[in-house]
């Protein structure tokens, strides 16, 4: 990271004893890291979006609210849902009225079942009576024949009340259960129309207010945990190489600048940001931050590795081909040395070079 790289490189400049353009290597600490940038990211964190079009009848929360999972955010309302979810509340209401025990379409049916029942009873009974009077030859043969014709149409008429009762019954119990399903369903899509959390946390952003219209899949409001976050870090592809989950992270967040946080790289993902040639880097913060603010900029240095005693020239005084520029009898001549930890602004020299080496610092 530029702020650990520039502490080093200020530490070099008191350090070494310059002459002129030249400078003696020193012995210090030295840290190898990759460099990244990134932004502070809360856990669970996830924009919610309208399921359905309208209008925002009600906002229920503000920027900051603490909420649970569940809780309604928004309630969207539509003119053409409102209808359909009113009549099938309507409907199913009915359908209930006319279906149970207290039904007055049932009990008016069954009412009339009862009444052709007695009466049958009635009729049958009278034939018989009759029957009975013909064959002791106590009456004609028409009252016999009307008191039969009685009989039978009591009957026919007793088992069409029970089959109007049946149908009636049958229908009304498919009515009641269609009406259920379509109300159900009505509710169901009722439910789309009320936007609620799916964490517990906290409001991080609003983006919609009372009277707006709402698209599908319109992003309303930014919520996240409160208690939990993470970095999110753009790494170099030419850099990516190097970094390994577990490894430490030292962080400087642009909010605080007076303190150094520490993480560690928990996941790398694989595609690369065409835009900006970086991959993104996650890692986990190791201690609480100050305040829940998720979004805050900050600079990171990925620990690759740690030298206590190494000994450092500047990075400027490297040529190419991994040679330097020493002082020898008053004139210069030029070595190769065999680096070891590189960092933006040193260069470790594992060979080539001592602590009395007078090196070329270039422009």
């Amino acid at each position: 990271m530029r702020f650990l790289f520039l502490l080093t490189a200020l530490i070099a400049t008191i350090s070494c004893s310059r002459e002129s353009d030249f400078s003696n290597p020193v012995t210090k600490p030295l840290l190898e890291a990759v460099y990244a940038s990134g932004t502070v990211v809360s856990e669970n964190e996830y924009q919610a979006f309208a399921q359905v079009d309208g209008y925002i009848a009600e906002k229920l929360v503000k920027d900051g609210d603490a909420v649970k999972k569940g809780d309604p955010l928004y309630i969207i309302e539509a003119d053409q849902q409102s209808a359909r979810y009113r009549i099938a509340r309507e409907n199913y209401s009915l359908a209930n009225q006319n279906f149970n025990k207290d039904s007055p379409v049932l009990n008016e049916l069954k009412a009339a079942v009862q009444t052709a029942k007695t009466k049958k009873q009635h009729d049958s009974v009278n034939f018989v009576r009759y029957s009975n009077l013909l064959n002791k030859q106590a009456t004609s043969q028409a009252e016999y024949d009307r008191a039969r014709l009685m009989a039978e149409q009591s009957q026919n008429e007793f088992v069409l009340a029970e089959s109007r009762y049946r149908k009636t019954y049958n229908q009304l119990q498919t009515e009641l259960i269609n009406a259920e399903n379509q109300y159900r369903i009505a509710r169901n899509e009722s439910d789309r129309y009320t936007i609620r959390s799916q964490v517990e946390g906290i409001v991080f952003k609003t983006m919609k207010e009372a009277g707006e219209l709402i698209r599908r899949t319109e992003a309303v409001a930014v919520l996240g945990s409160n208690q939990s976050f993470y970095l999110q870090l753009n790494v170099d592809e030419l850099d990516i190489h190097r970094v390994k989950a577990g490894q430490e992270v030292l962080v400087k967040i642009d909010a605080y600048p007076e303190k150094i946080f520490k993480a560690e790289v928990t996941r790398i993902y694989p595609l690369v940001d065409s835009r900006q040639q970086s991959l993104r880097v996650d890692a986990k913060l190791l201690e609480a931050l100050p305040g829940a603010f998720s979004g805050l900029a900050l600079e990171a240095n990925i620990v690759i590795r740690q030298v206590e005693q190494a000994l450092v020239i500047p990075k400027s005084a490297l040529l190419p081909g991994d040679s330097v520029m020493v002082r020898v009898d008053g004139g210069e001549q030029k070595i190769k040395i065999k680096r070891g930890a590189t960092t933006l602004d040193e260069v470790e020299v594992l060979e080539g070079l001592t602590a009395t080496s007078e090196v070329k610092i270039k422009p």
